[in-house]
């Protein structure tokens, strides 16, 4: 039996390459150990059969952002060590047309990016791309998303006027929004930057009690038609 050697310096032998490239080959999935992919370039393999998968390139790894549709009652913030736990392969949106391969590495530090309070579902965005992030950070108050919010109660006089402009938060006027009915328990709001928390008070300013809040867009990105739970990958080139 040979000595156990790393995964990264049998590929390099193999692949006659230099060792960053053997990494870039091992982590982008393109190696197999017996028959198996294996991602980890510091596995050890003895007399294991190593191959490299016919048309592999050693590049980087892009950073990755996943669209996932998040359930009611999920808190990003307290699962923020254990956001990959909300993205299991099997969980992949079978309407994903990106074709990105999954990688190990995409599920690697990513940040929760665009708050949406626990009670909340729909729409939301874990990254790993610095790209994304400083949009969702820096430009978010100019970003519109879309919300539909079922409500009870009784509405107040011109108070379907007032949701759209007139109303304050946390002792701030709001800009003005656009809001509709969706249906006769259900308003669809259009806002920019709205802050945790704002939606459900807007509506109690004027006699509305929030039973559930769903957000379907973020800018340009639509939560299509992921059902609750489900998961896909932000297209090469998306833009918010």
């Amino acid at each position: 039996m040979s000595n156990p050697i790393r995964l990264a310096r049998r590929v390099a032998e193999l692949a006659r390459c230099s060792r960053s490239e053997a990494e870039q080959y091992i982590e982008g999935g393109w190696v197999e150990v017996d028959g198996q992919v294996v991602e980890l370039p510091g596995h050890m393999v003895t007399d294991e059969v190593v191959e490299i998968v016919a048309g592999a390139r050693p590049q980087p790894i892009e950073p990755a952002t996943f669209l996932l549709h998040k359930p009611a009652g999920v808190d990003l913030h307290a699962a923020a060590g254990a956001i990959a736990d909300l993205l299991p392969p099997a969980n992949r949106w079978d309407g994903d047309t990106t074709g990105i391969r999954m990688l190990r590495k995409n599920f690697q530090r990513l940040a929760s990016l665009v708050p949406l309070e626990p009670e909340a579902s729909g729409l939301v965005v874990l990254s790993q791309d610095g790209r994304v992030r400083r949009r969702l950070v820096e430009d978010i108050a100019t970003i519109e998303q879309e919300f539909v919010v079922e409500v009870e109660g009784l509405l107040e006089p011109w108070g379907l006027s007032r949701l759209g402009h007139g109303l304050s938060y946390e002792g701030r006027p709001l800009p003005p929004c656009k809001v509709s009915w969706q249906n006769e328990t259900r308003l669809r709001f259009a806002i920019n930057g709205p802050r945790p928390g704002q939606l459900r008070h807007m509506c109690a300013q004027v006699g509305l009690q929030v039973v559930s809040i769903r957000r379907l867009r973020i800018g340009r990105i639509a939560l299509a038609k992921m059902p609750v739970g489900a998961w896909r990958y932000l297209p090469v080139g998306g833009k918010f």
